[in-house]
């Protein structure tokens, strides 16, 4: 598939010129139709209904986790659902039994999903070591494994920064947890659907993924890996229906698997919708996403470093899918503003969720940066009208 193929399937791009997909991308129209299927054929609930349209609709669901592992190459067992990046981690963070003395070690380089959940476990007397990383939002692996004692519990690291797109060496941190026995997570929400991704060279126990990013899914759908020999040392922080096999009025018993996980009533057509937009993802094909991907970031960042009054932030070696910057003497939200305003240009403004990387980078003190991110449906001439908008609003700073 072409990128005016896939212009095609989102007539949303007719509109503007969406360099947001960091935060959520379009849902192609094969993704939507999926999810319609579902509401307009089989509207039923999952689980133990026993006439055909439930019967479908479990079906189509569990045909997802099937999609899903395959495309991550792990199994299909260790795949459990959830609404977003965050819940996945969360249920890492509150489902594992981490006691007072324990110890943590998490870069100041993340989302605040994958530093928040964390922190609050310093309630519980849990230590949280927090590794900086260099001036271009690196972390540095000799960091880590000098961290460790013997109370180190889990490493927990972002796949790439959702505020200046520094890709970090995770299978190589990866190696060090699991020389020294530590459960490893990884949050990929700005990676799964960019470039390929398979469990076994992250070395990784958790992977929490999105569905609304980078694989062109629905809102509201996510999923967590886990692997399948540490899952059950995991509690479910979601107790109800589906989750148990048995109940007393006294106690009751947990079911195997992802379900004792994924209580309540699940966001069955984005699931749906999630198996289709992988599916549209697999069509496309990994190869020529991370090709076109690596082509659009070279050309936006070397653009937008060449103007004048212009500040972007990290190592363009290392940068994936994104680049964060500044216009001298243009406050980074009146930059987002202008460009929405004067040619529909959407990107993202401020702090991304990521203070302390914001800090770290130095623009803390501008009120944040601007963030321009890419996927295939990208163009050479959007990219084009980015950087001469730019220009243009660099002369009010001047």
């Amino acid at each position: 598939m072409k990128t005016s193929d896939i212009r095609r399937d989102i007539p949303f791009l007719d509109e503007v010129i969406y360099l947001d997909a960091a935060s959520t991308t379009p849902t192609p129209q094969p993704v939507v139709d999926a999810m319609c299927d579902y509401y307009h054929h089989y509207n039923s609930s999952t689980g133990r209904g026993a006439y055909k349209t439930a019967v479908k609709a479990t079906s189509e669901v569990e045909k997802t986790r099937s999609i899903l592992a395959e495309f991550i190459n792990s199994r299909k067992e260790e795949i459990i659902f959830t609404k977003n990046t965050t819940e996945a981690i969360n249920l890492v963070a509150h489902g594992f039994n981490f006691k007072k003395g324990d110890s943590l070690i998490v870069p100041n380089i993340e989302h605040h999903s994958n530093l928040v959940p964390w922190l609050n476990l310093k309630k519980k007397g849990v230590e949280i070591n927090i590794i900086k990383s260099d001036s271009q939002g690196v972390v540095d692996p000799t960091k880590i494994d000098n961290a460790i004692d013997q109370n180190t519990k889990l490493i927990s690291i972002t796949h790439i920064s959702n505020s200046i797109g520094s890709m970090q060496p995770v299978e190589e941190i990866g190696k060090i947890a699991k020389e020294n026995d530590i459960l490893y997570l990884v949050d990929a929400a700005q990676s799964v659907g960019h470039m390929s991704i398979n469990i076994d060279k992250l070395n990784a126990d958790f992977v929490a993924f999105p569905g609304h990013k980078g694989l062109l899914g629905p809102v509201g759908t996510g999923f967590l890996y886990a692997q399948k020999d540490v899952c059950n040392e995991l509690e479910p922080v979601n107790l109800g229906g589906g989750t148990v096999s048995d109940v007393t009025e006294h106690d009751y018993k947990l079911t195997d698997g992802p379900a004792r996980f994924e209580g309540g009533t699940l966001n069955i057509s984005g699931l749906i919708g999630l198996g289709a937009a992988v599916d549209y993802i697999k069509r496309i094909g990994m190869d020529k996403i991370e090709k076109h991907g690596n082509k659009i970031t070279k050309m936006m960042f070397e653009g937008i470093n060449d103007i004048e009054d212009s500040r972007v932030y990290g190592n363009p070696e290392v940068i994936y899918d994104m680049v964060g910057f500044n216009i001298n003497g243009v406050n980074c939200h009146d930059v987002a503003k202008i460009l929405d305003e004067q040619n529909n240009i959407c990107v993202r403004s401020g702090m991304h969720c990521a203070i302390p990387a914001i800090r770290q980078i130095g623009a803390y003190e501008l009120g944040g940066t601007v963030r321009a991110s890419i996927h295939y449906y990208n163009t050479k001439e959007e990219i084009k009208t980015l950087i001469d908008t730019l220009e243009d609003i660099s002369q009010l700073g001047s």
